[in-house]
């Protein structure tokens, strides 16, 4: 059986990720702007949070500050080595496919941000993935998760970015669409012995809302993120073009 794209891809990656993604500002994406999203929908915060695709702990970092409790899920081995150095004894970590996500507990919140959807590429898959989450979600609980825009494919996967690591130089190459609704990118190292390939799947708001209804996940907010002055902008409704994330807040439908 062929290894899975994003399994390889990561486990190549992981040395250079937070490198690569520096600018990432998950306390102003999550901490200052989503979390008090979660609260129009009668959240509160202080309770126990299953981070699916957690990557290197970075996205978990605003819960653990806030006295969450917190469980962290990657497909990549060596992404969860360096989310243990985040989390520490406090975080149990487990490598899991979010495809086949094991029944661990009731949780408050459970959240897959940075596109981590988008690397599921089958067409069940994402179904597969939501109705995993939501079995896992305590009542009255709260799913949020992201996915790439439109334009952040179009744009964002034509261009060329570089980081030096530990004397290595390293270069991200956008590719552009590959297959229908499928881009890569590309990856380049000196310490590679073969360039690491990046495949995302592109999905509407309206395939996403289909799979959260077909995995019995009832969507309650569909958001656009964008930036402006330094800080997260979330609008209603969201634009393909404007937004470079769609943000879904969802809960286990009833009935």
């Amino acid at each position: 059986m062929e290894a899975d794209p994003a399994l390889v891809a990561y486990e190549a990656f992981a040395l250079v990720y937070d490198e690569f993604n520096a600018s990432n500002d998950y306390e102003m994406w999550l901490g200052r702007a989503l979390l008090p999203e979660l609260r129009k929908h009668g959240f509160k915060e202080g309770g126990k949070a299953l981070d699916v695709g957690c990557g290197t702990g970075r996205a978990f970092r605003p819960l653990l500050r806030r006295g969450w409790r917190v469980t962290g899920l990657d497909l990549s081995p060596a992404m969860l080595e360096l989310a243990a150095r985040e989390g520490g004894e406090d975080v149990p970590l487990r490598v899991a496919d979010m495809r086949e996500l094991p029944r661990l507990g009731d949780f408050d919140l459970v959240l897959s941000l940075n596109d981590s959807v988008n690397y599921l590429l089958g067409e069940e898959d994402l179904v597969l993935a939501l109705a995993g989450m939501g079995a896992n979600l305590a009542e009255g609980g709260l799913l949020i998760f992201d996915v790439n825009s439109g334009s952040t494919y179009s744009h964002g996967y034509s261009e060329v970015r570089e980081v030096e690591h530990e004397g290595s130089r390293w270069v991200w190459s956008g590719r552009g669409e590959v297959s229908p609704f499928v881009f890569e990118s590309e990856i380049t190292g000196d310490r590679l012995a073969e360039p690491i390939r990046h495949l995302e799947r592109f999905r509407s708001e309206g395939e996403v809302l289909e799979a959260m209804r077909a995995a019995g996940i009832e969507p309650l907010a569909v958001l656009g993120m964008s930036e402006a002055d330094g800080e997260v902008v979330l609008t209603v409704p969201p634009d393909e073009d404007r937004d470079y994330k769609l943000v879904f807040i969802g809960a286990v439908a009833s009935g």
